[in-house]
């Protein structure tokens, strides 16, 4: 009986003990700048066991939190060459185990890589509706949400290799840099075709495609030439993420306890009167009841975020971020991640969404700001989005009778507080993007009007930001039939589609209009530098009409922007010190010869861009 006893209790042992069944980052590379390597292994009470390494590695710290399921091993990878190092896990009375972890080879260059810049035009997509390579994928048995064309907010199938097939039409079309929203797994029960309530940030979702793909976009977009930015999320996972079923700390989310919305009142991150509670629901609240808001201030959590990030970058040989909600985050937090990220990749960039509508209150948010400065506050964060901008073109061109502050003085003193930004061509300038209202709803299919817009979008200073199907007249509107309606689907994209937006061919009349003229104006300035980093110089509008000059010290181009619906004359003598002595141009739009000696005539709402000769 007693031996029968030890036998079981033997087989209870060997049968019962843990096994990893995650380890995150899944491998590293050697001969990083950040030195040491944080890594969580998961498994059924693993932190019951002691981690030993071979003697070659050394191990800084072990770390086991409340929850037996998690244990974090921080190494110090200086040094350590290239190959596989095995973890052994052991503990008495119980057979060990062991893991295998790999160290790899970094590309050449990898340190040094160029993210994209003010020479550049970004082309923001939603993946899921912007071309459907691979209908196969489209659902998958391991997530709950299924493919439903027919519903506005729901998938519809696009996916990785919808996007690799129409690389060519983005760069004919004179795009750089593509920015897609997030293509990491999001298992949500619904609206998971936005991809912002993560449930695994080292995954690319299977509807999409895999990592292998995401690879493979970013290695034929570098074959063009191409730049490939991911959208970050740091403030939020989703629901369904497998670490918010079983944390790993209490604290790696905010709890009150439990679940509260944020009030979304970004300003009391630097508010001097504030409340604490204010302040507390702002950034600790949760973005939405889908979306629990991760702690920055959790150096676990940190960490793990900042090593995520970095092997994004490195696996996928990614040229930037885009980060999402950056300034609903605890604000030393990511700096720190901000500041990791750009120590590591010096000459990387990362844009940060700062949604609001003042421009001393972005500028805070951005690398050295002026403005942050007054609290000694440093976000290192390069580029912020001009949301101010966008906010006068979503009206502007509507304001035919302007008053003191209608009409195009709104985009003129937008441009009066460059001075509040320590770098004003690191902005994301833009006409509208996924979550606001197509540009071309707003102003109703005018085409005149859209050319307006793109006129100055493509021609003043920073990053140009483009919304997929804006340059087919893609309409829509989010107050009436909700976001699903501004993120309709590519005409072309989809088996079937009875309009193909993506050839010239099968554009139709309207599209190819709005189509000639974008394309037109991108391949012009994709190799003008001095629409890139020339200096500004702008007007005061008369009569509805603006004109500026990008300049540096060899070109100048004049940008006329005619708001009025009546042709106008303008004196060129006012404009002497952009002229500076130049009489004539080539007027790039209608590719025609222009004398700027005395008078200039310029029709209602339209534009002319003049390259001074």
């Amino acid at each position: 009986m007693k031996q029968l006893f030890f036998l079981f209790s033997v087989f209870f042992s060997l049968s019962t003990f843990a096994q990893i069944d995650k380890v995150e980052p899944p491998f590293w590379w050697s001969d990083m700048h950040q030195e040491n390597l944080q890594i969580m292994f998961y498994g059924k009470d693993i932190s019951q066991h002691e981690v030993s390494a071979p003697k070659d590695v050394v191990i800084e710290n072990v770390l086991k939190t409340e929850n037996s399921n998690y244990v974090f091993v921080t190494i110090k990878t200086k040094d350590l060459p290239t190959g596989s190092y095995t973890f052994n896990f052991s503990k008495k009375g119980t057979k060990g185990f062991s893991k295998a972890y790999e160290l790899k080879e970094r590309r050449e260059g990898s340190a040094i890589r160029k993210g994209f810049d003010a020479s550049d035009a970004m082309y923001l997509i939603m993946p899921d509706r912007f071309a459907n390579g691979n209908p196969e994928n489209d659902s998958n048995p391991k997530l709950t949400e299924k493919a439903n064309s027919e519903l506005l907010g729901g998938r519809h199938g696009g996916d990785l290799q919808g996007v690799i097939n129409n690389l060519d039409y983005l760069e004919d079309l004179g795009v750089t840099t593509l920015w897609s929203t997030p293509l990491l797994e999001d298992n949500d029960q619904a609206y998971s075709y936005h991809t912002y309530a993560q449930s695994d940030v080292y995954k690319i979702d299977p509807r999409y495609g895999s990592n292998e793909d995401y690879k493979k976009l970013a290695n034929e977009m570098h074959k063009r030439d191409m730049k490939l930015v991911m959208d970050y999320v740091t403030n939020h996972w989703g629901a369904e993420h497998w670490m918010i079923k079983d944390l790993p700390t209490y604290d790696w989310i905010h709890q009150f306890p439990g679940y509260a919305n944020s009030n979304y009142r970004m300003t009391t991150q630097y508010d001097p009167n504030r409340s604490q509670i204010d302040w507390k629901y702002c950034v600790d609240g949760w973005f939405v009841s889908t979306m629990p808001d991760l702690n920055q201030s959790n150096p676990l959590v940190l960490n793990y975020l900042t090593e995520n990030a970095i092997w994004w970058i490195e696996y996928a040989n990614l040229d930037g971020f885009r980060v999402d909600t950056y300034s609903f985050n605890d604000k030393d937090g990511i700096a720190k991640w901000t500041k990791a990220i750009m120590d590591e990749y010096p000459n990387f960039n990362i844009v940060g969404e700062v949604w609001m509508h003042d421009q001393a209150q972005i500028s805070y948010w951005q690398k050295d700001s002026p403005i942050g400065a007054i609290q000694s506050y440093n976000s290192n964060l390069p580029s912020v989005m001009d949301f101010t901008l966008h906010d006068a073109l979503m009206t502007v061109f509507d304001e035919e009778n302007p008053g003191w502050d209608t009409g195009m003085i709104k985009v003129y003193e937008n441009f009066v507080n460059d001075f509040l930004y320590a770098d004003i061509n690191n902005l994301l300038v833009f006409a509208g993007n996924h979550d606001t209202n197509r540009i071309n709803g707003i102003y109703k299919s005018d085409l005149d009007k859209y050319k307006l817009v793109m006129t100055l979008v493509l021609t003043t200073r920073g990053i140009p930001q483009l919304y997929y199907g804006d340059e087919i007249g893609m309409v829509g509107n989010k107050e009436k039939l909700g976001d699903g309606d501004i993120r309709r689907d590519f005409p072309g994209g989809w088996i079937g589609d009875d309009n193909n937006a993506f050839t010239e061919t099968g554009r139709n009349q309207d599209q190819e209009a709005y189509h000639a003229f974008t394309k037109k104006l991108l391949n012009y300035r994709k190799d003008k530098e001095v629409l890139h980093f020339g200096k500004l110089l702008q007007f005061l509008p008369e009569n509805n009409v603006y004109v500026y000059f990008r300049y540096d010290e060899n070109e100048r181009v004049m940008v006329v922007i005619n708001n009025n619906p009546e042709a106008q004359e303008l004196e060129l003598t006012r404009f002497a010190e952009g002229l500076v002595g130049i009489t004539s141009g080539k007027e790039i739009l209608s590719n025609s010869e222009i004398s700027l000696d005395k008078t200039l005539k310029i029709e209602g709402k339209s534009s002319m861009v003049i390259e001074l000769r």
